[in-house]
């Protein structure tokens, strides 16, 4: 099927999209435990990005997993198809322009990379929500810790399912002793020099 299919080439360019956004496009990739605060600090950033006039859009498990990946369970086999989904996705959304925040556990180095592979690394940013598995616990914001304890939930990232942290994101947070507002300006401010046009 494969070789049947033939790209079109369309007269507006990715290019003429920046030109016409004034700023770069490429995705922010968020990982982390569920409820380290990838979702949170995402909004925030985007909330900040929205206010300079760039062209964002935010993609997280609640309007992913309920539309074009409803078909996927949290297997290790459809955790990584869920990602390369989302990785194909932002690809398409950086074409179109846009600043891309994506905020998902992701939890396998491998899938990382394979994103970095897809949107091309100089449209990668990976953001690490670094924040202990105790203290996500603590916050359970979902419940979700509580029902894995519990046995109601299988494969759960950090309870029994692995999680990878990333060995050299290009931004780290660490959520138990950097304020949000910190954490955010810090996200801004590195990305602030992708965003000028190239």
């Amino acid at each position: 099927m494969g070789k049947h299919i033939i790209p079109h080439n369309y007269q507006v360019t990715k290019r003429d999209r920046i030109e016409s956004n004034n700023h770069n496009s490429f995705l922010l990739w968020f990982t982390g435990l569920s409820g380290s605060g990838k979702s949170t600090i995402a909004n925030l950033v985007e909330k900040e990005l929205f206010k300079k006039g760039i062209s964002t859009y935010t993609l997280d498990g609640d309007n992913i997993r309920k539309g074009i990946n409803n078909d996927l369970t949290f297997s290790p086999e459809d955790r990584t198809e869920n990602i390369r989904r989302i990785a194909e996705v932002s690809n398409l959304m950086i074409d179109a322009g846009l600043v891309v925040l994506a905020a998902f556990v992701s939890p396998y180095k491998k899938d990382r990379e394979n994103i970095r592979t897809i949107v091309k690394d100089v449209n990668f940013v990976e953001v690490f929500i670094n924040t202990s598995v105790e203290e996500c616990e603590r916050r359970d914001v979902k419940g979700l810790y509580k029902k894995a304890r519990a046995g109601e939930i299988k494969n759960m990232t950090g309870i029994s399912a692995p999680y990878e942290a990333p060995e050299n994101p290009d931004i780290e947070i660490h959520t138990e002793t950097e304020t949000i507002e910190d954490s955010v300006k810090k996200i801004v401010e590195y990305i602030t020099p992708k965003l000028s046009r190239q």
